[in-house]
């Protein structure tokens, strides 16, 4: 056990070692408050370092020390300190069981259990073993239970710059346990330049070949491969949970399918959704998360902003609301006499009305559609993209003017009839508010869809969009823009029907694609399954 010295407020704070049930000694950081106690104990699994302790997202966990809890991070097995072979998320479930267990039996603990953290260490939460050994209550953010969807691709595509950046930063972490120093610095250097970009699969077969990246980057999207779909206890789904959401979140239908699972199961969940990326949080969420553990862990009432099952802000006026209840169905058409390539202000979007015309969209891969922004970037957040619309391999379609304000919340979808010359391509949406001067266009939400089938063969697509909630004013404009390539956000695609992997090369193939719109809709679909009810 090694101490370290007393912070503010006499918070004690010293490292021990937790042994796993095959031996496996995992290593964990203490805070505990100061007194006598006994104290609720607050826990995060993670793997980039307990001293860290996620403090780019949350406050540090001496505030929730001085707060009256024990707090407890952890390095999962093979990161940080801990011993053993990091094996991803199929370790979690075992390891998860033992460390509940663990926690609620430290010495200075009362015997209640709360988890928190997000991203890796929102899932950790959710996986155990044993239904006897689960938290009293839990705080996942920005995670999911599908390994496909909610952690490694969307639409059939990879995420590519995510997943990369993601896998190489767990790989520099290994090269820093194994004392590969020359490992370490290529991986830091080329994240730095963008060049992982190019070379990030060489890096991860070189640096982590086993790893849980490596391993999604490479394995196919369609329905038949081998992908894991976590499935937590009923029994913690009915436990109080408090979900943790960004509009610009790649985990976002993550933490709304979880709401939705935990309703269903009979639960009570609670759900913020944000205009947040995975890393800024604006201001954090510290405060509600505390009131949260204080109302089921130290019996406190709850304060008024617990009361709302479900709180929603809106992402152009933040301002936070309780989701419409009963939204009104939104649709559109897309019109086009075949120019709504070449000139961005030729396609039209028609509300109620029926899509009609066609255009034809080239997608060109020595100079492909970049992504910019939205859930998906490097870049992530809301965005300026004029410049983009006016490309003339982007094709745009947009409303008339707004006689009145128009709120957009729920999940966009678009269904359109799409006819391709090669085997595969990509189509790659985004919906955007067009001031009423036509000056700047802001985006608001994207999604892709990747395609394989026969050259010339008409297929009816269904594109779906990052769920959102944002404003428009009178005399705005909604706009949809449809492009073949989203780089880097995903990998080009070659054309020839073979697994995207990286930047355009020279056997990529330029992909005419011919959209049919008589059959064509953009909707707004409602953004939770469930019925929100009281708390």
């Amino acid at each position: 056990m090694t101490s370290h010295p007393a912070g503010p407020n006499g918070v004690r704070c010293w490292d021990t070692e937790m042994r796993c049930r095959d031996g496996i000694r995992l290593a964990c950081r203490i805070w505990r408050p100061e007194g006598l106690g006994p104290w609720p104990v607050l826990l995060m699994r993670q793997p980039y370092g307990r001293a860290i302790a996620s403090t780019v997202t949350y406050a540090h966990p001496s505030w929730y020390a001085r707060h009256g809890f024990q707090v407890v991070v952890q390095d999962v097995r093979g990161r940080g300190a801990s011993e053993g072979e990091f094996q991803g998320f199929r370790q979690e479930a075992a390891d998860g069981a033992d460390s509940f267990r663990w926690a609620r039996g430290l010495e200075g603990s009362n015997g209640q259990l709360g988890c928190y953290g997000f991203s890796y260490q929102g899932l950790t939460q959710l996986l155990s073993d044993d239904e006897d050994a689960l938290p009293d209550c839990l705080a996942p953010a920005m995670a999911g239970l599908d390994e496909k969807s909610d952690w490694a691709s969307e639409g059939g595509a990879h995420w590519w710059g995510l997943g990369l950046a993601w896998g190489l930063q767990l790989a520099a972490q290994s090269c820093q346990r194994l004392g590969d120093d020359h490992g370490w610095q290529a991986i830091r250097r080329s994240l730095e330049t963008g060049q992982f970009l190019h070379e990030g699969l060489t890096l991860l077969e070189r640096h982590d070949p086993q790893g849980m990246a490596l391993g999604w980057l490479q394995r196919s999207t369609e329905p038949a491969a081998a992908w894991v779909r976590h499935q937590p206890s009923p029994v913690l789904l009915r436990r109080p949970m408090l979900l943790i959401g960004g509009w610009y979140d790649p985990h976002l239908r993550g933490i709304l399918d979880l709401w939705d699972r935990a309703k269903a199961a009979g639960g009570a969940p609670l759900l913020r959704i944000g205009a947040w990326t995975h890393l800024d949080w604006q201001g954090g969420l510290d405060r509600l998360q505390l009131a949260f553990f204080q109302q089921h862990l130290q019996q406190r009432s709850a304060p008024v902003e617990l009361h709302q099952p479900v709180l929603l802000e809106d992402a152009t006026t933040h301002l936070w609301q309780a989701p419409t209840e009963a939204p009104v169905p939104l649709s559109w058409g897309l019109v086009s006499g075949g120019l709504a390539a070449i000139d961005a202000d030729e396609g039209e979007l028609l509300a109620e009305q029926a899509g009609g015309g066609s255009v034809t969209l080239v997608h060109d891969p020595w100079r492909p559609v970049p992504g910019r922004g939205g859930h998906l970037g490097l870049d992530p957040g809301p965005c300026k993209r004029r410049d983009l619309d006016r490309r003339s391999d982007v094709a745009c379609f947009t409303s008339p003017p707004l006689g009145r304000g128009l709120s957009l919340e729920g999940r966009p979808l678009l269904r359109i009839r799409v006819i391709a010359d090669q085997p595969s391509f990509d189509l790659c949406a985004c919906l955007s508010r067009v001031n009423r001067e036509g000056t700047e266009v802001d985006q608001f939400a994207t999604g892709v869809a990747r395609i394989q089938g026969s050259p010339g063969q008409a297929m009816l697509l269904e594109l779906e969009f990052q769920p959102l909630l944002a404003s428009l004013e009178i005399g705005d404009r909604v706009r949809l823009a449809l492009a073949g390539s989203a780089w880097p956000q995903i990998a080009v695609n070659p054309g020839d029907g073979s697994l995207p992997n990286g930047p355009a090369g020279p056997q990529h193939r330029v992909i005419s694609l011919d959209l049919d719109l008589a059959e064509s809709q953009l909707q707004i679909l409602p953004l939770l399954r469930g019925k929100v009810g009281a708390n």
